[in-house]
């Protein structure tokens, strides 16, 4: 089922509703879910490989956390926050201002894709968080909850 962005993200504490929560593609919500956002975001770095590593153990370390707390929405927000680690540094690595297309005059003009300035520290930044992105895809214990969760709240029509 889709990320729901009609909710009102500022008034909703998903620890307390569950049941609103839904998984979405890739990072959707990382930056809306509360209370998981304000808890991993001060820990989300990546601006060099020393800092993106401390930063992806962190953020790891809250997702076992979570899990202990068989707390799926806590646990996914991680996985989201260290998948957004390795996109965001990836972006980084591969355009050094950070913004991929090329500002258009008009919006229904094709977006032109700036040119590669290729930065490897932040590739090797990308690299780290990508290693620890794909310790909680095959975690066995979130995949559980994940099936759990979407058994119990993403197969209804529940709003």
């Amino acid at each position: 089922m889709a990320f729901d962005y009609s909710l009102d993200y500022e008034k909703i504490n998903f620890r307390q509703h569950p049941e609103l929560y839904r998984v979405g593609k890739g990072e959707q919500g990382v930056l809306l879910v509360e209370p998981y956002k304000s808890e991993i975001l001060p820990y989300w770095r990546f601006k060099t490989p020393e800092i993106a590593r401390e930063s992806s153990e962190k953020i790891y370390q809250l997702f076992l956390e979570y899990l202990e707390k068989d707390d799926f929405i806590g646990a996914d927000m991680a996985r989201k926050f260290l998948q957004m680690g390795y996109t965001r540094s990836r972006r980084y690595a591969n355009h050094k201002s950070g913004r991929k297309y090329q500002r258009s005059q008009s919006s229904s003009a094709p977006k032109e894709i700036l040119p590669y300035d290729v930065d490897p520290i932040k590739a090797e930044s990308a690299a780290i968080f990508k290693t620890k992105w794909i310790e909680p895809k095959t975690n066995a214990t979130y995949l559980q909850l994940l099936a759990r969760h979407k058994q119990m709240y993403e197969t209804q029509n529940i709003k």
